[in-house]
């Protein structure tokens, strides 16, 4: 009779099983963090380059036009884009809907980022508020100081 004798294993046992589990999670933890700051940083320049194409394609409408702005965008000779989220650009000729409006885009201040018109995106959570330090304003990308600054309501 042969003696039975131990063999190494040629499968995976419990330990190996529980250990690479826990190595894929922490993976997985530091790794979907990540991805999902670089899609957001990814919306907002795409949302900051949009503004800028807009705001152009306003200059041009304006030179064009005797120096009239817009009324809405859709007068624009351009068929305007969905922001990333998938929400419209909001525009203001301030202009034409006179002092005291209260639409106007304001910064910490209460004082109107912009004289000519306001361009922006609600952001990622679709609301927004007239002053930019309103909670709801923080994520939304704006056109500020006449076109000087294009980026997040938080950053101005």
């Amino acid at each position: 009779m042969k003696h039975l004798v131990a063999r190494p294993s040629k499968g995976f046992g419990l330990l190996d099983l529980m250990v690479s589990l826990v190595v894929f999670s922490l993976l997985i933890a530091l790794a979907v963090p990540t991805y999902t700051q670089f899609v957001d940083r990814a919306k907002n320049a795409a949302a900051v380059g949009d503004i800028g194409s807009l705001a152009v394609e306003i200059g041009r409408f304006s030179v064009n036009n005797n120096d009239r702005l817009p009324a809405t965008l859709d007068e624009l000779p351009m068929e305007v884009p969905l922001d990333p989220w998938g929400n419209e650009y909001q525009y203001l000729n301030i202009r034409t809907a006179g002092p005291g409006n209260g639409a106007f885009r304001k910064d910490g201040n209460l004082n109107p980022l912009n004289s000519d018109f306001d361009l922006y995106s609600a952001g990622a959570d679709g609301e927004s508020a007239g002053p930019l330090s309103a909670s709801k304003s923080r994520d939304d990308i704006v056109r500020a100081n006449n076109g000087s600054f294009l980026g997040l309501g938080e950053d101005y």
